[in-house]
Order: structure tokens, then sequence, then C-alpha cells
């Protein structure tokens, strides 16, 4: 009873007491407190805003002019809106959904778990037979009788009557690329030292990766996740051109005496077959089976990507657990072809006429569009993720490999638009002899491999458009200075920073007080030096 007596006397005098403070120091503490709030009150109603940036080695405040205040707010208010995200589980393909208000939905996507065995010291190959027959390739073609001028092509020069004869899975001799000319000629391409030839030639199972053109970062395996089996008895092979190998070399990447790098052993290609870089890199991508011509297994990876995972395991999962001869993921987004090139023309991937070329063909061949649900459709999706590939080297998976490279030698090097054709014809001219493919969720790839994006490639100086002091700067203005081929189908989007921070987004437009940055990848920016008050600095 104390206590609560003590309390109940205390209480009223406390009170009464913080009462007469707080009365005192009433009209010095409310001036100091509503001062910063009619501040920002008055800022909020008539939208001036403040942004700092910050440079290397510390911070500055800009000011800007009430005239660039109120004409970036106006484009703010045109251009852009609040973002707010919505995150949505999408369990098949392992990604998250999110959604800008009153705009479309983007997914961002995620591993998800494999459940491996836990060492490769028990692995037992599965035994049984896939459809067999023998395949040999053309390795040489002749000049044309009353042809004048005859160039050799590191694909052939496949008819349309030899192209639809390869489809049928049998004894047959097929073209798959290394295709030589008459004597005399010079080299198709794709030419190796007789010292990696040999190594090659002894692989049983072989992980490859390419880069072509200085196009991307060496990226290791990731050393304590492979297996000391794995280590000695698989070959882990990076094709390179001589230029990347300067440039690699410049990057501190130096091969030891065996030609290794970490894990890869660095294979110098000679004399490219392709103009085209991408379509170069399909040749290691869909003829390992020619490469690696004593090899049972393979795994291709894009040199984007760092192995995560033991080879012997990815095997085991992706091919005997579920008796497969080729494993692919599905596209993260993509599952209809038809999508696949809408989405190649809006990004301008490659030239419209030879898309549209290539798409009535395989229309009028009998391509149907993917319909998810069809209980009867061969495949979740009829668009891949290709940068993942794993292979058991059987005839069936052998031809399919030859058949889809000679579509990209044929047709665009885009193979996204290719697999499906290739697969569903395979598929329908050999209704007894089936071809046993695992397309696997694109979940599952991103747990087996880091992603990266690639080497920026080299670029001039960014372009300003300076602008005089007192004349205001205009959209169409900023679209006029933009000189790239990508600027149709860049999509633009206005945001006030600060400290100069990039967007989540790519192909994004930034804005601050004195400069505009053009942003085509999160990863490459550069501003121009800021003489006038506006700028426009263009990737």
């Amino acid at each position: 009873m104390g206590v609560h007596k003590l309390l109940h006397a205390v209480g009223p005098r406390r009170g009464r007491r913080l009462g007469r403070i707080f009365r005192a120091a009433l009209s010095f503490r409310s001036w100091l407190l509503l001062l910063p709030l009619l501040c920002l009150l008055s800022f909020a109603l008539f939208g001036l805003k403040f942004v700092i940036l910050v440079g290397h080695g510390g911070s500055m405040e800009n000011r800007m002019s009430s005239s660039h205040q109120q004409h970036i707010s106006g484009n703010e208010e045109r251009f852009y809106k609040e973002v707010e995200k919505q995150q949505l589980q999408h369990s098949r393909y392992g990604g998250v959904e999110i959604k800008a208000q009153g705009g479309k939905h983007r997914k961002q996507h995620f591993p998800c778990e494999i459940v491996f065995t836990e060492t490769v010291d028990y692995l037992v190959e599965p035994t049984g037979s896939f459809t067999q027959f023998s395949l040999q390739y053309v390795a040489m073609e002749e000049k044309p009788l009353g042809v004048n001028s005859f160039e050799s092509r590191f694909g052939g020069h496949q008819t349309l009557e030899e192209r639809e004869k390869s489809f049928y899975a049998r004894n047959q001799t097929l073209h798959c690329g290394f295709v030589k000319g008459p004597p005399g000629f010079p080299s198709t391409g794709f030419d190796f030292d007789e010292k990696d030839m040999a190594y090659m030639s002894t692989c049983r199972v072989a992980v490859s990766s390419c880069i072509f053109g200085s196009s991307d970062f060496l990226r290791r395996p990731t050393s304590k996740k492979i297996s000391e089996f794995s280590k000695k008895n698989v070959c882990f092979v990076m094709f390179v051109d001589e230029q990347t190998l300067s440039k690699l070399a410049s990057d501190g990447h130096v091969l030891d005496n065996r030609g290794f790098v970490g894990l890869w052993r660095l294979v110098v290609v000679r004399n490219l077959p392709y103009k085209d870089m991408r379509r170069t890199g399909k040749v290691p991508k869909f003829l390992s089976h020619r490469i690696f011509p004593s090899s049972r297994y393979s795994i291709w990876l894009d040199s984007k990507m760092r192995l995560n995972a033991d080879p012997m395991l990815i095997i085991e999962y992706f091919l005997w657990r579920t008796r497969s001869e080729y494993a692919i993921s599905n596209h993260y987004d993509r599952h209809c072809v038809w999508e696949e090139v809408l989405q190649n023309k809006r990004l301008n991937k490659y030239n419209e006429t030879a898309i549209d070329e290539q798409f009535n063909f395989y229309q009028s061949d009998g391509l149907s569009k993917f319909d998810p649900s069809d209980p009867n459709t061969p495949l979740p999706s009829y668009v891949p993720e290709g940068s993942f590939i794993v292979r058991a080297h059987t005839p069936m998976s052998n031809l399919f490999s030859c058949l889809w490279f000679n579509e990209v030698d044929r047709f665009t090097s885009r193979d996204q638009l290719s697999f499906a054709y290739t697969y569903l014809k395979l598929r329908r001219l050999n209704p007894n002899q089936p071809f046993y493919l695992n397309m696997f969720k694109d979940c599952e790839r991103r747990a087996l491999a880091k992603l990266f994006r690639h080497r920026a490639p080299p670029s001039s100086p960014p372009e300003c458009l300076k602008c005089q002091k007192g004349i205001e700067v205009t959209f169409l203005d900023i679209l006029l200075a933009i000189k790239t081929p990508l600027s149709r189908s860049i999509r633009y989007r206005f945001d006030f920073r600060i400290n100069c921070t990039l967007l989540s987004l790519a192909e994004t437009l930034e804005w601050d007080c004195s400069t505009v940055f053009i942003v085509v990848d999160p990863d490459i920016w550069v501003p121009c030096i800021v003489t006038e008050p506006v700028s426009v600095a263009v990737m």
C-alpha cells in the first residue's frame, strides 16, 4: 500500500512540474519545430525538389533555377508514375512477378532447390539403350560442274532435298559443320592446334563454353563445388579466339604451362567461320559430339555463367535419373515461338526480313502455336533457355544437334526460333523412334550456375547535346539526340534520383538537376561532363 500511495502522491506533482517546464519553453520550441514543417508543406504544394549529387570523394549539393525545376517536374508528371511492387509467386518457373501500377507485370526469377546425390563416389550409369543408328558427316564438298564462282562454307551447301532427308533417324551421312572445300580451297574455319585436338580426343565427359570477340569475362567454375573425381576425369574447355586470349591476359588470366587457367583449358580457335560472333558460338554449343569425338556426355554453358555444381551430379540428375538423352530448360518468360519472333523484332535482335523468311518457312512446314492447355503438347515450352545444355552423345541426340545447327547455319543465328520446329519435325517424321528430351525448369538452371552480364562492348565517348542557358530542353530534343539503332525499341522512364543511383530496370532514362543519362544497360552508363545547366548523355 505504501508503494501505491507514493505513486499516487508523486504523480500529480511531477505532472505539474513538467507542465510548467513545457509552458515556459513553448514559444521557442514551437517555432523551432513549426518552421521546417511549414517549409516542407510549401515544397509539397509548389512542387519544389532538392537533388543531391554525390561524386567521387564526397558530396555536393546542386541547385537549379525554378524554370528547370518546373520543367523536370512536368516531365515527371507526364512520363513517370510511382511504381507499386506486388510480388506474386510463380512456382512453375521459379520467379516472382512485379507489377507496376497501371502497367504490365515484370518478372524476377530465382533459383529453386535441386536435390543432387550427396557424392559422386557411388554414381552408377543406368543400363538400357536409346534409338540406335549410324551417323556419318559430310567432310568435303566438290565444286559443282558448270559453276565458275564457288565459295566453300563451314556448314556446306545443303540443298532443301538433303535437308528434308536428314530429319529421318536412320543410317545416313549428313551435313553437320566442319565441311571443307575442294583441294586447294582455303579452310572453312574453326581450326585447332594439333595439341588441343589431341587433348580433346581423350575427353570422355566434357564441359565447354566459348568467348569470341572479347565479349565476356572468364568465369571460372566454383572449385569447391567440383569433386576431385570430376577435376581429374572431366575436361573443362573454354574456346576463345586470339583477340579474346589477349584480352584475358590483360585481365590477369595467365595460362600455365599446360594451357590452363584454373579448371579451364583454353583452346584457341583460329579462322572463325562466321563474321557473326553469335553464329560462331553455335559451333561449340551444338557440335560438341564433333569436337569431342570420344566423349559420351557433354555440358554446355554460356560464358555469362559460372558453374556452381559438379558435372557428374548434373548428368545424374538431368539425364540418368530421368532416363533422358538431352536436357535443356524452358525459357524464363516466353513459351511460344510467335512470342519469341515478336520479341526479337521489338529488340532488333536480328534483321526482320530474315526473321520473317525463317518464320514463314516454318509455318508452311507445320509449325503450330504452343498450347499449354493441350494435354498432348510434347514439351512444357516451345522456347528454350539455351544457355545450359546437358547431353548424352547418343545417335538421336547427335542428330538433333546437327539438325538444329543446320537451321542456325541456313537461317538466323537466333537458335530459340528454330528449336521447336527442329524438335517437332524430328519427332513427327520418326514416330517409332523416340527422342528422350528433358525440358527442365528455368529455376533449376539458375541453381546450377551464377548468371552475369556480358562484358560491355567498347564504345566511343558519349555524345552530348549541350543546351544554352535559358533554353528549355524538351523530350523530343532528347529523342532526336539519340544516335543508336536500338533507339526505336528503348522504353524510357523518368525518375528523380538521389546520389545518381541507377534504377533496377534496364533501358531507363535518368534525370538529375544538371545531367540526363540514357542507360541501355544497368552496368553501362557514362555521364557527360556538365558545363551547362542541362546536358544529354547518349550511350
